[in-house]
């Protein structure tokens, strides 16, 4: 003899989900609006799943609606399992994104030139289906598209703007490389009177790395004898390697100096400390893609972030005429 099929077998989620609009609103009119059908059409499905289950789920008057114990015991069940449902669904659809995303970034040209190359390397090789569309942009203009939503985030410097949500990955002590012409010895720090004996080479002064160092130096009273001001980090290098003037950089930048004609040297008295971090419009809410590449954004910049500062000593600072 072939057993009955069970309740569940029969009952379906779209009455399952008319069930909890009614017993959330105790109304069978507002659940009706909330979905835009005719309160008899809703009526009709709860007496549906009351006949497939068995039991009465709402005690009726002319005033109100309110759940039976059955109802309230299903409340919690049906709750639950629409939970699951939902989360299954939103887990499958996440999975899809990763596999035919895109996810679009602006980037500060000190990050993209240095840090960020492996972390897209890596993430490709990881979401080879996620297309990835960079925009190296300076500072203000980095801004300007995460706001206008051109990208998804930014990766740039920290400043106090309440539009934008900044999650902080990294920070960036600054540095100076110094042609040897101007030092005896070598030397690991340089303080910023020092510098300021020196032709400086820096980054524009519309960019928050020149307004901290600006910054500084008012702060202790100079003035920098700033010859040439540049967008690229690699200029300033260049520009450096060149025998121009001392570069005001961050490490990561003075790093990729190859030539034995300059020095990497930490700038102190004061130390100067620039921040950068995750860009976002306050409130906006990331895609399962680029949340990942968030992700790996701050894991690896977190492997980079602990450098130690050298043991200080001051270097003598001489005239190009000696």
């Amino acid at each position: 003899m072939q057993e009955p099929a069970l309740a569940t077998n029969r009952v379906n989620l779209k009455l399952l989900q008319t069930f909890l609009l009614v017993a959330e609103n105790n109304s069978f009119r507002e659940a009706a609006d909330l979905v835009s059908r005719s309160q008899s059409a809703v009526s009709t499905q709860i007496k549906q799943l009351e006949e497939q289950v068995g039991v009465a789920l709402f005690h009726r008057t002319t005033r109100k609606v309110k759940l039976t114990a059955e109802g309230l015991q299903l409340l919690d069940n049906a709750r639950r399992a629409v939970n699951e449902i939902e989360l299954g669904l939103r887990n499958l659809r996440e999975v899809a994104d990763m596999k035919r995303g895109r996810v679009a970034l602006a980037c500060a040209p000190t990050l993209a030139a240095t840090r960020l190359p492996r972390i897209l390397a890596a993430f490709e090789k990881e979401y080879s289906g996620v297309k990835i569309v960079l925009q190296e942009l300076k500072s203000s203009e980095l801004f300007q598209s995460v706001r206008s939503g051109d990208v998804d985030f930014g990766i740039g410097p920290v400043v106090g703007d309440g539009d934008f949500e900044f999650e902080p990955i990294i920070a960036e002590a600054i540095h100076a490389l110094v042609p040897r012409q101007y030092i005896r010895t070598k030397q690991s720090e340089i303080t910023l009177a020092q510098l300021a004996e020196l032709p400086i080479i820096q980054f524009h002064a519309a960019t928050v790395m020149a307004q901290l160092v600006a910054e500084a130096a008012r702060t202790h009273g100079l003035v920098l004898n700033t010859r040439y001001q540049c967008i690229q980090g690699q200029t300033l290098v260049a520009l450096a390697e060149a025998g121009l003037g001392a570069t005001i950089l961050t490490g990561s930048v003075a790093r990729t100096a190859r030539s034995d004609t300059v020095q990497k040297m930490l700038i102190v008295e004061p130390t100067i400390t620039q921040h950068f971090g995750i860009v976002r419009m306050r409130g906006n809410m990331l895609s399962p893609a680029a949340a990942r590449l968030v992700e790996l954004i701050r894991s690896m910049t977190r492997e980079d972030a602990g450098i130690s500062a050298p043991k200080r000593r001051r270097p003598k600072i001489i005239n190009k005429t000696e």
